[in-house]
């Protein structure tokens, strides 16, 4: 494939949006001018020029009134909002962060309620923090459904997921429920609260919530994770029982391990001697002209709610499968991308630890979908996680 940046970052994210196109989240030509315009490795000019489509189509609503058009430009617009957020978390204090996610909000709020059956935002209170969901019903029956929970990792948003999955599982008949917790989004922005190890919290009250709704057959409930998510997802189900299913999209067994594979002995040493201040200058002074390094340690700290590289990678350190995969009691569908740049390896782990409940795919440049979570073949990827899940309901999986 023709790298759509010589940046490899900035390729990788310009075929995230790509691969959108398909469910309603962006115009190819729409991407391609853009990225064309943005500066290899330049995070400033990636902002400048999302935040200037997202304007732009945002703003074309006004020449239209037909339901169909305002819906499908406003999800573009968005998305080119939230791709133009994406590499400004390095100064948690820019205004940027907050407008931008204003206006995602704003216009993905208008576009749900103009689907056929309108998406419902929901709150579901814990005692520690709130969980932002939006249910999406297949039907207008209270007929009880399967329905798929879906969260994304990183750095994605809940928004995001319709798109990538939600759409997807809508016309195969199931219900969507996205979500976020402590760490991603709109969690961090409204919340300030950093990612935590025990996704279950997350994940049981809206289970609860699901047993308690007509239109939701509770007995048939899949969790699917998305990147990061391909830990947390998994993690949640050791302790939370009632779920049907699970989708790692990809599979991730140690976070810990993965984050900290690349560092040189001297940082290891330094991290397990506990020397913060030595640590932090060095990763820090990495980071300067290394993009995918800079955004991964300030998506972290952002993520993780952190300023410290060094307490990122020691926030991370309980995050792993390992010792509680037996606890998992429901079939798992491990995914993994042949090309890999950020969880090389982690999908085969978690398989092997989940034994004979895992279904292990890997999915490869034959088929385009050998990027991190398969960005770019989006229609394939959701064909390959709905199959499992109807084979699985009607018993062709075992």
């Amino acid at each position: 494939m023709k790298p759509l940046s010589t940046d490899i970052t900035f390729h990788y994210e310009l075929l995230r949006v790509l691969g959108t196109s398909r469910s309603f989240g962006a115009d190819v030509g729409e991407v391609l001018k853009a990225g064309e315009k943005v500066l290899p490795g330049n995070f400033e000019s990636w902002y400048e020029e999302f935040n200037s489509l997202a304007k732009h189509v945002h703003a074309s609503v006004s020449h239209t009134r037909h339901r169909v058009s305002v819906r499908n430009a406003m999800f573009r617009a968005a998305n080119y909002y939230r791709t133009a957020d994406f590499f400004l978390h390095g100064n948690p204090a820019d205004p940027r962060i907050n407008e931008t996610w204003v206006h995602q909000t704003a216009c993905f709020d208008l576009a749900i309620s103009l689907l056929d059956i309108p998406g419902e935002r929901l709150e579901l209170n814990t005692p520690e923090f709130t969980i932002p969901a939006i249910l999406y019903r297949a039907s207008k029956t209270d007929e009880p459904r399967p329905t798929i929970l879906m969260c994304n990792g990183y750095d994605g948003s809940q928004e995001e997921m319709l798109h990538v999955f939600g759409f997807g599982a809508l016309e195969r008949g199931f219900n969507v429920i996205t979500f976020e917790g402590p760490g991603q989004p709109s969690v961090v922005r409204n919340q300030q609260l950093g990612f935590i190890n025990e996704w279950e919290k997350v994940v049981s009250p809206i289970v609860d919530y699901c047993e308690g709704h007509n239109a939701i057959d509770s007995s048939q409930l899949t969790l699917l994770g998305y990147s990061f998510g391909g830990f947390l997802v998994p993690r949640a189900a050791a302790f939370e029982q009632r779920l049907a299913a699970v989708v790692c999209v990809d599979g991730v067994f140690d976070i810990f391990n993965t984050f900290t594979r690349t560092l040189s002995p001297e940082l290891m040493q330094l991290l397990n001697e506990g020397k913060q201040k030595e640590f932090d200058i060095i990763v820090k002074k990495a980071m300067h002209g290394n993009t995918a390094l800079t955004w991964g340690i300030e998506q972290g700290c952002w993520s993780f709610h952190t300023h410290s590289p060094y307490e990122l990678m020691v926030m991370t350190r309980p995050m792993s499968i390992n010792g509680i995969a037996d606890k998992i009691q429901c079939p798992v569908l491990v995914c993994e991308a042949g090309q890999d740049h950020f969880f090389a390896g982690q999908p085969q782990l978690l398989a092997n630890a989940l034994g004979d409940k895992a279904t292990y795919a890997v999915l490869t440049a034959e088929d385009a979908a050998q990027e991190h979570c398969h960005v770019g073949a989006t229609d394939f990827v959701t064909s390959l996680v709905m199959d499992w899940i109807e084979d699985l309901q009607s018993g062709l999986n075992g």
